[in-house]
């Protein structure tokens, strides 16, 4: 049978029906905020293209955990920008570098109310702005790289860190961290790894965010945004070599895929909604062409929907609180 007999519409006659109806739902436990952190800044510093965010002093940064936490969000993943930068990236191996001094300044402010995340790259660290150390020839050296990360697992692990985050792309990965990280003792640190990123133009304001020195791309280690299927090699790959949680990332030009990885993946699947997604719907709001707060709920719900457990989302301290006032 179908109308008069059958008339959808019946559940979505009242906000509290569509409520009871509803078939996905976001919570401020699934939600992560990315933060970044500036070494040697004496106020935070605006990110002009992310209006609304900022590059944190050491207390504007505690404060902000500290209000990640009393909001019931799930984590809070640190990004360092630091002063000096060199071609290996020794500020991120650096146990007093601006990120690893960071993590352990967040982790004594919030304790286990919050999961403390740290991003595993080299990208800010390095003055040519690449994700690995480069060869004789200008290429990214994967083997060479590795060993930094193991090392910058060692100091983000020992400064605290809940979780780490390997974004780099390097193949193995990983394998090498988590190998580093249980020869050391740390067996109780997660690693949610960067399984498919890729190359994308939605990073632009990222570059902003943590003072990016690249000249060129990163096409030789992230993926190409034409391919669906490798990113599940990748996610396999990842699983067999230890990941604890994988991402996806960008989020809302890759919902398919992030429905892909939930569908394979038996461990809780990340998306990152990145920059410029951000920076796309305050422009439009900005300009009255949208209606902000809708667009910012429908867009995270969007990759909830398609399959991701957990969302970065530089919008979570804000959302959190609109879920507060819903409830």
């Amino acid at each position: 049978m179908s109308f008069p007999h059958h008339r959808p519409r019946r559940l979505r006659a009242t906000g509290a029906m569509r409520r009871l109806a509803s078939e996905y739902k976001v919570s401020a436990s699934e939600l992560i905020l990315p933060a970044f952190i500036r070494e040697g800044a004496s106020e935070p510093v605006p990110i002009t293209s992310m209006p609304g965010v900022v590059q944190h002093t050491t207390d504007s940064l505690r404060a902000a955990a500290a209000d990640a936490a009393e909001a019931g969000l799930g984590g809070i993943m640190l990004f360092g920008v630091p002063a000096v930068r060199d071609a290996t990236g020794t500020a991120g191996v650096d146990p007093d570098g601006v990120l690893n001094k960071a993590i352990a300044d967040v982790v004594s402010e919030v304790g286990d109310e919050l999961v403390v995340m740290s991003d595993l790259c080299l990208d800010e660290f390095t003055d040519h702005g690449h994700c690995g150390v480069l060869d004789a020839r200008g290429a990214v050296d994967n083997d060479a790289t590795l060993e930094i990360y193991a090392e910058m697992a060692l100091a983000q692990a020992g400064a605290g860190a809940d979780v780490l985050g390997p974004s780099g792309m390097m193949d193995g990965q990983t394998a090498v961290i988590r190998q580093a990280l249980d020869s050391a003792g740390f067996t109780n640190v997660s690693l949610l790894a960067y399984a498919v990123k890729y190359a994308s133009a939605f990073y632009g304001p990222f570059r902003e965010a943590v003072d990016s020195q690249l000249q060129g791309d990163r096409r030789t280690y992230q993926m190409d945004p034409a391919n669906r299927a490798e990113a599940m090699q990748e996610v396999q790959l990842d699983l067999a070599e230890g990941a604890d949680m994988v991402m996806v990332k960008p989020a809302l030009s890759y919902l398919d895929v992030i429905s892909d990885v939930a569908e394979v993946s038996d461990v809780p699947v990340a998306a990152y909604q990145v920059s410029g997604e951000y920076a796309m719907v305050e422009a439009a709001a900005a300009n009255g062409w949208i209606d902000r707060r809708r667009a910012i709920e429908e867009s995270v719900l969007s990759i909830r929907r398609a399959g991701a457990n957990m969302v970065l989302t530089y919008w979570a301290q804000e959302l959190a609180g609109w879920l507060k006032e819903g409830k």
